[in-house]
């Protein structure tokens, strides 16, 4: 059976009318003309067959219908109201959107997040990228791993995991014509550079190799390109062990020396402090901390 109900709009004008006692005030509230209000109350007291307002000069008085018309409306509104919002929240907590690296995706997150959606069914994670810092308050990312120094003004800073450096190459390249036993058989081979923060000439430093140049050699825009390049045979990388952990189980890649360099950066798990008791940011939050647990122990 088909309902019969008065235009929507010209409901709002009314309710919006009849709170503010005024046309022109209710046009400020829906963003149209006061003309417009007044042609919708004047249908809808066509509509009904009743007069709604009593026209006092520049002012407005509810008629006897309109006081009795008034309050089932407004609860009709605010039910319709808090209806919403309520599917708006279930909806907003059954996802989360992260920001993070390509090559934190890539390396590390998106392998294990099927375990997370085991342990979550209910939540689903959207991940971005992007390699600089998110602004909270002007994108809808709610919680971001960024790599970094930490903390951030404005946020919950918790610190997942540090990492080392080291060169990692093909197998292929280890067992080749020139192989690589020491740092030093590097000047036989081709250097792979990304844009991290620890470069070749930092690696070489640190290991005591000064007559190798830690420029020559293709450069790539992400550690993820950098590894493939290596796996492929390209060249020797400067591992992050975090990220390369999957390719040196696998056997993809090897570690020709056990020589590793300290980052100086740090991953961390970053959202606002607003939101640090949202039910989904402290699942997000704890099941990360649990995996970078996991994989601690694994690496001990």
């Amino acid at each position: 059976m088909s309902r019969r109900l008065p235009p929507l709009n010209a409901l709002r004008a009314f309710e919006a009318s009849a709170r503010h006692l005024s046309f022109t005030r209710a046009a400020e509230e829906l963003f149209v003309t006061q003309a417009a209000v007044s042609h919708q109350i004047k249908a809808l007291e066509d509509w009904l067959g009743f007069k709604l307002f009593h026209r006092m000069g520049r002012g407005l008085r509810l008629s006897e219908e309109g006081q009795d018309y008034l309050p089932v409306l407004r609860d009709a509104f605010d039910d319709i109201e808090n209806a919403t919002a309520r599917l708006m929240r279930a909806e907003s907590e059954q996802r989360l959107t992260m920001s993070t690296t390509d090559s934190f995706a890539a390396g590390w997150l998106v392998q294990r997040l099927k375990r997370f959606r085991a342990k979550h069914p209910d939540i689903d994670i959207r991940v971005t990228t992007t390699d600089t810092p998110v602004d909270f308050a002007r994108s809808d990312v709610e919680l971001s791993i960024r790599y970094g120094t930490g903390p951030w003004p404005g946020t919950e800073t918790i610190p997942l995991f540090t990492e080392e450096i080291f060169p990692v190459c093909s197998p292929r390249l280890v067992a080749g014509a020139q192989p690589l036993r020491e740092p030093k058989d590097l000047r036989h081979h081709t250097l792979l550079h990304d844009d991290m923060p620890v470069t070749w000439g930092n690696w070489l430093k640190a290991v005591g190799i000064e007559d190798i140049d830690a420029e020559r050699g293709p450069s790539y825009m992400r550690s993820n390109f950098v590894i493939q390049a290596a796996i492929d045979g390209e060249g020797v990388a400067l591992g992050r062990s975090r990220l390369v952990e999957r390719e040196l189980e696998e056997g993809r890649l090897v570690k020709p020396f056990a020589l590793s360099l300290p980052s100086n950066f740090s991953y961390f798990v970053v959202y606002p402090l607003a939101s640090k008791d949202r039910p989904k940011i402290v699942a997000f939050r704890d099941w990360l901390l649990d995996e970078a647990a996991m994989q601690d122990e694994v690496m001990m």
